[in-house]
């Protein structure tokens, strides 16, 4: 190997940027020994992550071919590559990439070390014109150790004689290893003294820089091939220094290949055993390998060393166009995304993995309740949002494992406290919720709702079991309540909208907080606020959504019911596009998340691009259309979310819906820039498997069906607190009052000539109550009410009045 001369120029290159999202295969070993996940994507390593599964440390590891004079290849960008499985459902590659002029072929597989922090490549270099030694080969690795490609050192050196390509930063570090010699190496800065910058300009490595310090770095070694018709290997190691990680590296390769894939197949076939393709739940080969695939998704995005966190997704949407400025990426935990991977897992009969995902809420719950919009796997936030749905999963995710016998009676105890928090937090803050489930606009939405409830439902079940009936009859109470204002806060008619449909009324997206206080919706043609930039401001009304599918699939209101049949067709005629693959559908009218019309990517100014169509909406519609009994309707939206995927097998958050765009590699019909995979995606895609197997909605709850389908059960109360201050209620209900802390209620049904005070009632949940006797009072008839503060011991500064309206019959 040449000499090296100097510190590499050209400090510290251009700003940093992660790379496409267009993942083509994920994998990790599943012994908890092995802290590397890693990506493909164009036929090479895209980001790997050590020593968690949320911290990227690579940007690519990717391998160029010249002829030392006149001849420049790149192996992601100029060769047609073919990824597939070394077995069906085992994240274990091979890839063939061949030059698009026909000169080479490179031959790969790809995995992990399961008893090390390694990811290895055994690699062959075929000449298919001239021969071996009319070629150069060199592996160019860009760090970007935890999560930044800013600030990385890259050097050249050795670990115990053998030379290696380091880069360390902040206490993390990995080595490059090869089992062939390395003829010359450099590392420099991207953009002005990189080995790709070199090789482009000059077919040959002629900068043999040492060492580039602080910035974002690359590494670049030229393989010695002579002797190599077996090929060689690469591993690239990671540690908390440079020789931990070229201790790594070298033991990897020390073993050997042969046997390291060996016990990585064997380990993953050993899981794969367990996991049980629902009879019935898919029709043809590529359902069933995209089955497998599903399930090794959802089991390879969680961490090692924090057992049951998930993250979303192994990806940066749109990475090629992201910088270090968007350090999270998609390797988030978000406790929705969670909890539907969980319920994938429960689905695929993985009912210990699905075990870990609920101890692993067990302790991230917040104090209040509660868990973060989105954090780290060690818990801390990332975003500050609050999303009630976030706080109601997990609830219906402990019934669901208890419906599908994954919990013991003393698991089932354990998880109570849980339970009781989460129930706690809901019924103080809910049902508003500051934002909806895609993290944007607050009020009232038919999907927080629908969770919300039955989460209450099932707490309500669990409350009973440990014999808290207080806290079990209150809770059901509320659902009933709940339950009973769905429509009168997020169901419109005679709007513009439906007499375009020609449809009497549908549910909206979002009605606004203040429409609480309105007698409906009708009333509350508010514009929705801080909507993202580049959204039009609708009023609420005009904004629909596909999340009126969850009151069906969350058991809330029948399939038939004509509200639902209306809003499908208001659903159907503004968000549905129909692809080469199949029918998809928008998140929302006027969503600004999603490619730029000309193919550009999210982000930017404006930031603002079109939502494109989400595969797991055509799964939430095909559990409708299964609820509805239109089994062969659900069948063909399975086949069309299977179409979705790329040819690894991987589901898109969205897909592309416009005309092709080759140059940007974006297909109708196929996934788009967002992110990839998507955990979320597989889930839905596994439980709909499972649904279609057991010919009903896997993950309905059991408790809203009987509740509010079969006994018709509505509420005999109104509730009021300080955030619903609601004006009036139909005649034939009491009001009760509801507050966070004890209080006496003084209060009057004759404009205070007489005057009656009771007191709350602790509820065990941190809410308190008082039911007023205003059933008996007739149409247009008030009650006026004020409150004294124990704690306090001060009155409320005010008085309040709420009248009693005529009752509306409602169909239900």
């Amino acid at each position: 190997m040449e000499k090296h001369t100097q510190e590499a120029p050209g400090a510290p290159g251009i700003s940093a940027r992660w790379t496409s999202s267009a993942k083509s295969g994920v994998g990790t070993s599943l012994n908890p020994g092995s802290r590397v996940w890693f990506t493909l994507s164009h036929g090479i390593f895209n980001e790997i992550y050590y020593p968690r599964v949320d911290q990227a440390c690579t940007r690519d590891f990717g391998l160029i071919v010249t002829d030392g004079n006149t001849f420049f290849s790149e192996e992601k960008r100029d060769t047609r590559n073919q990824t597939s499985y070394l077995s069906e459902g085992i994240p274990a590659f091979q890839i063939v990439n061949t030059c698009n002029q026909g000169r080479y072929r490179i031959e790969k597989e790809i995995l992990s070390d399961p008893h090390r922090d390694v990811v290895l490549q055994q690699t062959r270099f075929i000449p298919m014109k001239g021969a071996l030694s009319d070629y150069h080969l060199y592996a160019l690795l860009a760090p970007h150790l935890g999560n930044q490609g800013a600030d990385n050192t890259a050097f050249i050196g050795d670990y115990k004689g053998v030379p290696m390509l380091f880069a360390e930063r902040d206490g993390l570090a990995l080595a490059l290893a090869c089992s062939a010699p390395w003829r010359q190496c450099s590392a420099g800065f991207v953009g002005f003294s990189d080995g790709w910058q070199d090789l482009s300009k000059h077919k040959n490595l002629t900068w043999n820089y040492l060492r580039a310090a602080h910035g974002n770095v690359a590494l670049v070694g030229e393989v010695d091939l002579s002797d190599q018709d077996n090929g060689f290997t690469f591993a690239i190691g990671f540690g908390l220094n440079s020789a931990e990680a070229g201790l790594r590296a070298l033991s990897s390769l020390q073993e050997g290949y042969p046997s390291i894939c060996q016990a990585y197949v064997d380990e993953w076939a050993s899981w794969q055993e367990k996991v049980k393709i629902p009879s019935g739940g898919t029709s043809t080969k590529k359902q069933n390998q995209l089955f497998r695939t599903s399930a090794t998704v959802l089991r390879s995005h969680e961490a090692k060393r924090f057992p049951g966190g998930l993250i979303a997704s192994l990806s940066f949407p749109w990475g090629f166009a992201k910088g270090d400025d968007d350090l999270g990426g998609y390797h988030l935990v978000w406790p929705r995304d969670l909890v539907e991977a969980a319920g994938g897992l429960l689905a695929i009969g993985a009912q210990e993995d699905a075990r870990r995902v609920l101890q692993y809420l067990r302790v991230t719950q917040e104090a209040e309740g509660n868990w973060p919009q989105n954090m780290w796997l060690d818990g801390r936030a990332f975003w500050n949002g609050i999303q009630m749905d976030e706080t109601a999963l997990p609830i219906l995710l402990v019934d669901l494992a208890r419906r599908e016998g994954a919990l013991s009676a003393q698991q089932t105890r354990d998880l109570w406290p849980m339970v009781h928090r989460a129930a706690g937090f809901l019924v103080r803050n809910g049902p508003v919720s500051p934002q909806d489930r895609w993290e944007e606009d607050p009020g009232y939405s038919p999907f927080t709702l629908a969770v919300e409830i039955t989460a209450l439902l099932a707490a309500a079940d669990m409350a009973e079991l440990h014999k808290e009936p207080q806290i079990a009859a209150y809770l059901r109470q509320t659902a009933d309540t709940w339950n009973d204002n769905i429509e009168r806060w997020t169901y419109i008619s005679g709007s513009d909208l439906a007499k375009q449909v020609g449809v009497s009324g549908y549910y909206v997206r979002i009605a606004p907080p203040d429409v609480a206080s309105s007698a409906s919706l009708a009333e509350g043609f508010v514009p929705i606020k801080n909507r993202p930039p580049g959204e039009s401001e609708q009023p609420a009304s005009q904004i629909v959504s596909t999340d009126a599918l969850a009151l069906v699939r969350f058991g809330l209101r029948s399939p038939q019911d004509e509200r639902i049949l209306n809003t499908i067709k208001v659903i159907d005629a503004s968000l549905k596009e129909e692809t080469p693959n199949g029918p998809a559908w928008h998140r929302y009218t006027d969503d600004g998340y999603g490619e730029k019309a000309d193919g550009d990517p999210f982000g930017g100014e404006p930031a603002a691009g079109i939502g494109r169509p989400w595969p797991l909406l055509t799964g939430e519609r095909a559990h409708y259309e299964l609820a509805a009994g239109n089994k062969s309707t659900a069948r063909e939206l399975q086949d069309a979310l299977a179409a979705f995927s790329n040819k690894g097998g991987m589901l898109a958050e969205q897909i592309w819906d416009s005309e092709d765009i080759p140059e940007k590699e974006l297909f109708c019909g196929k996934p788009s820039g967002s992110a990839m995979p998507l955990v979320w995606t597989h889930a839905e895609y596994v439980k709909l498997c499972r649904s279609l197997s057991d010919g009903q909605v896997f993950d309905m709850p059991a408790q809203a069906v009987q509740r509010y389908l079969k006994k018709k059960t509505v509420s005999d109360f109104v509730n009021w607190d300080f955030n619903q201050k609601i004006r009036s209620i139909p005649e034939g209900k009491k009001l009760r009052l509801e507050t966070l802390e004890p209080a006496r209620i003084r209060w009057s049904a004759d404009h205070w000539e007489t005057a009656h005070d009771q007191p709350t009632q602790d509820t065990g949940l941190g809410i308190y109550y008082s039911d007023l006797p205003t059933d008996d009072l007739s149409p247009d008839a008030a009650i006026e009410f004020t409150f004294y503060w124990q704690a306090n011991e001060n009155w409320e500064d005010k008085e309040y009045s709420v009248s009693i309206e005529e009752k509306q019959h409602d169909k239900k």
